[in-house]
């Protein structure tokens, strides 16, 4: 059995107030239609046909190859917007899966039900049932329209908010927006809906529609009303940010990971997280972060796009597109900029900040310093007020420090410039010129003023 989803993200959204289209709009470091689109992937095979309108070459540039485009111009209700997968999908496909872009919290397994109840029913009389409908049952109707059963219990009409009577107004059990088609139902039936008060032709209209022909409708009711949830305003936003954020920080806690308070702790939803780490609160973690086993993060860290190793430690600092390797410790107030990777054991104290940079195995960078450009060796010990100058107004000209240097507190590298094995600077050098190896460099200009023997 072929089934096709189409997926509704043509709406303007102008509740939103905002010059980006409605289903672009981030959640959990993702854009809203993405959630959509990974829901359907995982019930049906084909490529999903995304019904755009609003906005719409934005939203085809955000979604790629993900899926197939259908153009509604003009918007003139969801219905019509089905209807623009027509040429697509008549005589293509079994089953129609109609879902929301703007519903963020919909998760594969209620739609898998939904296909299947839908499949249930044709196994038993492929003729009776041509729709199955997912509904939700809450006190907070949110505008949706209302299920209307008859005696019997069946559905024989959905009514919309702005139609329905008191008494229909106090029905509890909602239309989310989801449907499941038999196809070659489906195309017919849209021609056959009317034109709306409003100007729009209704998908909801199809549920009387196909009860007026003879046919059942059938109805699952969702196990959780948030998955009805859908995005019209930023409080919305926000709700379904909240929402998603507790099923991320469940599903690590359920791992093997401790967050020491899940309401103060912000991680996103592509962040992979190793067994035994501790996350402190006020931490975020964003991006495509992967963080290691038995690790310490925070509190009061913000990690962007980062990799750390297991064992490792960050305590109030900044990560962003770092590689940190394992049994690293960092901060507190310490940045680490793109570029910057920490090989095992180094240690970053406070107000340190490290850009396209590799400090070696073991490296030591206390406090107050700046490195930039820069290839440090292993066992090397950077003092407090270290900068490396790498810009010189026009280009950035790369440091080279060698295994075993201890560079002195304040000491000025003025790139480009190599700093030999086991070297030593003064503190307060001013450093222009290379140092060789085993050497002791002191003063403004620093100049070597010794040579040690080496011993291995």
């Amino acid at each position: 059995m072929k089934i096709t989803p189409v997926i509704l993200a043509a709406g303007q959204g102008t509740r939103m107030r905002s010059d980006i289209p409605k289903v672009l709009h981030p959640l959990m470091g993702r854009p809203m239609v993405w959630y959509a689109i990974q829901a359907v992937q995982e019930v049906s095979h084909e490529r999903p046909v995304l019904i755009t309108g609003h906005g719409g070459q934005a939203v085809r540039q955000a979604v790629g190859q993900a899926a197939d485009f259908a153009l509604q111009e003009p918007q003139l209700g969801t219905a019509h917007a089905v209807k623009q997968a027509e040429p697509l999908l008549r005589d293509s496909t079994d089953l129609v899966l109609v879902t929301c872009a703007d519903m963020p919290l919909l998760t594969p397994d209620t739609l898998k039900q939904l296909v299947q109840a839908h499949l249930d029913q044709m196994e038993q009389d492929e003729q009776q049932t041509p729709v199955t409908l997912l509904t939700v049952k809450s006190a907070d109707p949110r505008g949706f329209g209302r299920i209307i059963h008859n005696a019997d219990g069946h559905v024989i009409a959905i009514v919309e908010e702005n139609e329905a009577t008191p008494e229909q107004l106090q029905i509890n059990e909602l239309n989310a927006g989801v449907y499941c088609f038999t196809s070659r139902w489906l195309w017919g039936a849209l021609d056959r809906i009317s034109l709306s008060s409003k100007g729009e032709y209704y998908l909801t209209d199809l549920a009387s529609l196909a009860v007026e022909q003879g046919y059942r409708v059938q109805a699952l009711v969702a196990a959780d009303p948030d998955e009805a949830i859908g995005i019209n305003t930023r409080l919305h936003l926000a709700e379904a940010e909240t929402i998603l954020r507790n099923r991320k920080n469940q599903a690590l806690m359920l791992s093997g990971v401790t967050l020491i308070d899940p309401a103060t702790t912000y991680i996103e939803g592509k962040v992979e997280i190793g067994r035994d780490t501790v996350i402190w609160p006020n931490t975020f973690l964003q991006g495509d972060t992967i963080i290691g086993e038995s690790c310490i993060i925070g509190p009061n860290a913000i990690i962007r796009n980062t990799r750390i190793g297991d064992r490792s430690q960050v305590y109030a600092s900044v990560l962003e597109e770092a590689l940190i390797e394992e049994d690293v410790d960092i901060g507190p107030f310490a940045h680490l900029r793109s570029g910057a990777h920490l090989a095992r054991g180094v240690h970053m104290g406070n107000f340190g900040e490290v850009k396209d940079s590799y400090l070696g195995p073991g490296t030591k960078m206390g406090h107050f310093s700046y490195v930039g450009n820069t290839t440090t060796g292993s066992k090397t010990n950077i003092g407090a007020g270290t900068i490396t100058c790498n810009y010189d107004g026009e280009r950035k000209h790369p440091t080279e420090i060698g295994e075993g240097v201890f560079i002195g507190s304040d000491t000025m590298l003025v790139a480009p410039l190599k700093i030999g094995d086991r070297a030593r600077t003064g503190a307060g050098s001013v450093v222009t010129k290379d140092i060789p190896a085993d050497s002791l460099a002191v003063g403004v200009p620093a100049r070597v003023i010794k040579k040690f023997e080496r011993r291995d």
